[in-house]
C-alpha cells in the first residue's frame, strides 16, 4: 500500500520503513499522525516480517512536528472548554501515532542521520534500538516553542537515559552530537555516515530475523511489560497538562519568532 509519509519496502523478513515528509526534513504533518498506526499495525501483522528498520530519507531523519501543516491544530490564547477538549483528542491521536511504533510485536530499530529533531525524538525513543551516523544531531527542541513534549520524550526517554541527562535536553532544548548521544545510552551505535547506521541496522535485524518469531514476539513482549503502565500514566498526564496550559502568549512568541527567524521574547505570560 502507499502511503504518502513513509514508503515500505520488505526484503528477508526484514521491513524498511523510510520517512518521506511530504513536510521539509521528512517533517510531521496530518499524513504522518494519520498513517503511521495503519503502517505498523500492517507490518505487524504480516508473518513475513521479522524486523523493522526505521530511517529518513535525504540528509536528515526528520525536523520533528511539521508546524506549518499542524499550526491551526493548537489551541488559542482565548480557547474556551470545547477548543481544548478537541485538542485533547488531537493530542492523543498524535500519541497513538508513536505509541503504534512503541507497542508493535515485531522489533524496530532506528538508523539516524542528520538531525533528529522533537518529534523525531519522540519517534526514536520508541523503538527498541537506535544507531546513529557521525553527523546525527538530536534536540528535544519542545520546551524553546514553549510547548511541553507530549507524545513520547518525556515518557519513554526516561527508561533510555539517566535522569540528569534528560532533564539537560528537555529543560534547555540544545542540541548534543551522536558521540555525546552514545555516551548517554540515546543510541547503542555510532558509525561513520549514513550508508554505514543503515547497512548497521539492516544488520541487525537479520540477526533478529533469524531467530524464531514467536520467540523474539515474547522476549519483547516480557521486556515492554515493566514499562507499559508508567508510559501509560505519562503520556496520558501530559496530555492532560497540554490541554489545560498550553495556550500561552509564550506560545504564539515563540511560533511567531520561528518563522520571523529572530530570538523570541519570553514573558511567562
Amino acid at each position: 500500500m502507499a502511503y504518502e509519509s513513509v514508503t515500505v519496502d520488505i526484503a528477508d523478513h526484514v521491513a524498511r520503513v523510510t520517512l518521506i515528509g511530504p513536510g521539509k526534513g521528512n517533517a510531521m504533518g496530518p499524513a504522518f499522525w494519520a498513517e503511521m498506526p495503519e503502517v505498523f499495525a500492517t507490518l505487524d501483522a504480516d508473518p513475513a516480517v521479522r524486523a523493522i528498520v526505521l530511517t529518513g530519507s535525504g540528509k536528515n531523519f526528520s525536523y520533528g512536528l511539521d508546524l506549518a501543516a499542524m499550526g491551526a491544530t493548537l489551541p488559542g490564547l482565548d480557547a474556551g472548554a470545547k477548543a481544548r477538549h478537541d485538542f485533547h483528542k488531537t493530542i492523543l491521536t498524535m500519541q497513538q501515532a508513536i505509541s503504534a511504533v512503541a507497542d508493535c510485536r515485531t522489533p524496530t530499530i532506528a538508523s539516524v542521520h542528520g538531525w533528529c529533531i522533537g518529534g523525531g525524538v519522540d519517534l526514536i525513543s520508541a523503538v527498541d534500538i537506535r544507531y546513529a551516523s557521525a553527523d546525527a544531531k538530536f534536540s528535544v527542541r519542545e520546551v524553546k516553542l514553549a510547548i511541553v513534549a507530549d507524545v513520547g520524550s518525556l515518557a519513554r526517554l526516561p527508561l533510555i537515559v539517566s535522569d540528569g541527562h534528560l532533564r539537560e535536553l528537555a529543560l534547555t532544548g540544545k542540541d548534543i552530537d551522536a558521540a555525546r548521544a552514545e555516551k548517554i545510552g540515546l543510541v547503542n551505535d555510532v558509525h561513520a555516515d549514513a550508508d554505514a547506521s543503515l547497512a548497521a541496522a539492516h544488520a541487525t535485524a537479520a540477526e533478529i530475523a533469524a531467530n524464531p518469531p514467536l520467540t523474539v514476539h515474547g522476549v519483547k513482549d516480557v521486556l515492554d511489560q515493566q514499562r507499559i503502565a508508567r508510559v501509560s500514566e505519562s503520556l496520558r498526564y501530559v496530555a492532560a497538562w497540554n490541554s489545560a496550559f498550553l495556550p500561552s502568549k509564550d506560545l504564539g512568541e515563540a511560533v511567531t519568532a520561528m518563522f520571523g527567524k529572530r530570538a523570541p521574547q519570553f514573558t511567562g505570560e
